[in-house]
């Protein structure tokens, strides 16, 4: 199965990757394939963790837009709103195809918090004329923004891409034998990979734009104030934090030194994850709830590295797509499967792979430096307060892009040699996300979630 970094880094909108991003996609989907058949009635019906925090993760909101054939890349954020208020005075939905279907919210979108078989993230979207199901189709959204539909889980998950690869790896000992006998660095052995599907001066043009989104994420959520929405009423802080760094209190300038850089990578996840969870422009990495530890620590390397340029933003985010593809292969990348540490746990030892990659880095370091984030997110559940992605998410991102960089510098300070390997590592994720209860993966049924607003 062939997987690329854009798959992993996907533009979307926030706060969530499998509530928000997928389910938009698999909507959309799902009215396209209906070109232009005429219809009275549209029903969704959202299962498993998609139930259980749909409304704090927008579901509904998203699936909405999606049956109006918008998708997560290019929706307007700040159109939401309105469309939804139209909808409620009665405005039926335009679909793609050009055709109007009255489509009443409370009545048409329906919550059953029992998981189907194949995933805990699942939707069925029902098209009806004159009550005779016109299509039906169910779909699993898997982490990521991937989604896939029934037919595809009938055949045992992802589908298939078959591409052929000239360095195809399925485990991160497999990776690390083709870099060795091709003396390869593990960006360029993914930048030949990516050659399969596209052009190198393609591949390296995309790469910027996904960074140019994840930097106006930053720079957007170092702009923005006020609280967030969703009830908890958190305030936004990276806007003061940005202000605090620039022009610090004069009783703090003796120590502002020792820890500035630290407060600067706070800085950039936290700027990313309050944009999230405002709903706004974000890029999957490999998740919505995990999108601030990539960019951040990528910011971080461009802001103190003096002679960072643009080919190092392409092979941070070429390595640190070839371990997100490892966690997703052999592990999982959803909250709603294995907990939390398969998004922030993935996207430290992302982040902390693309830091070791441009700091020059071996392959085998950088596969080090991935194991070590990873090994210290094992266990993280997946359990946000009243089902948004605020607290602890913004935070959590925050404390582990500080935890990539870590890891990347102490796995450059060895020589690649370690006890434990990545690919045990990932083992381990998913072997304890399968042993994980319930309540812990993105259900807000227990830990953080249940004690955080007990009265």
């Amino acid at each position: 199965m062939a997987i690329s970094v854009f798959d992993l880094f996907r533009i979307g909108i926030g706060p969530s990757s499998s509530h928000t991003v997928g389910p938009m996609r698999a909507a959309s989907h799902f009215v396209w394939s209906l070109e232009k058949q005429p219809l009275n009635r549209i029903v969704v019906k959202l299962h498993g963790s998609l139930a259980s925090t749909g409304v704090g993760h927008g579901t509904d909101r998203a699936v909405i837009m999606g049956l109006m054939g918008e998708s997560p890349d290019t929706i307007d954020p700040d159109s939401i709103e309105p469309r939804l208020e139209a909808l409620g005075n009665a405005t039926p939905l335009t679909l793609p195809g050009g055709q109007s279907c009255p489509f009443d919210q409370q009545r048409d979108i329906e919550w059953d918090e029992r998981c189907l078989p194949f995933h805990p993230n699942a939707l069925v979207i029902t098209a009806y004329q004159d009550e005779v199901v016109v299509a039906t189709n169910t779909y699993y959204s898997l982490g990521g923004g991937f989604y896939i539909d029934q037919a595809c889980a009938d055949k045992g998950g992802i589908e298939e891409d078959t591409t052929l690869l000239p360095y195809p790896f399925e485990t991160g000992s497999e990776l690390l034998e083709l870099c060795e006998t091709h003396q390869l660095r593990i960006s360029q052995l993914m930048l030949e990979n990516e050659k399969a599907w596209r052009g190198e001066d393609a591949i390296r043009r995309e790469l910027l734009t996904i960074w140019h989104a994840m930097r106006v994420s930053i720079e957007n959520g170092l702009q923005a104030t006020g609280r967030l929405p969703g009830g908890l009423n958190v305030r936004r802080r990276a806007q003061s934090l940005h202000q605090q760094l620039l022009s610090p209190p004069t009783n703090q300038r003796l120590i502002v030194s020792s820890f500035t850089v630290m407060d600067w990578v706070n800085l950039f996840a936290l700027a990313v994850n309050e944009e999230n969870a405002a709903g706004q422009r974000m890029v999957t990495a490999p998740t919505n709830g995990a999108a601030g530890i990539v960019p951040a620590v990528l910011a971080y390397y461009l802001k103190f590295e003096p002679d960072a340029c643009d080919d190092d933003v392409v092979d941070f985010l070429l390595a640190a797509g070839a371990i997100g593809i490892l966690c997703k292969k052999n592990a999982s990348i959803s909250g709603a499967e294995v907990g939390c540490q398969g998004e922030v746990g993935s996207a430290c030892a992302m982040a902390a792979a693309g830091l070791a990659e441009v700091l020059g880095g071996t392959a085998k370091q950088v596969e080090n430096a991935a194991e070590i984030g990873l090994e210290h997110n094992l266990g993280l559940t997946c359990d946000p307060v009243a089902g948004l992605v605020q607290v602890p998410c913004i935070e959590r991102n925050a404390i582990a892009s500080v935890k990539a960089i870590n890891a990347a510098r102490m796995a450059l300070h060895g020589d690649g040699d370690h006890f434990v390997s990545l690919d045990k590592v990932i083992r381990t994720m998913r072997d304890t996300g399968r042993d994980m209860q319930d309540k812990y993966k993105e259900t807000s049924k227990g830990g953080l979630a249940v004690n955080a607003i007990e009265c």
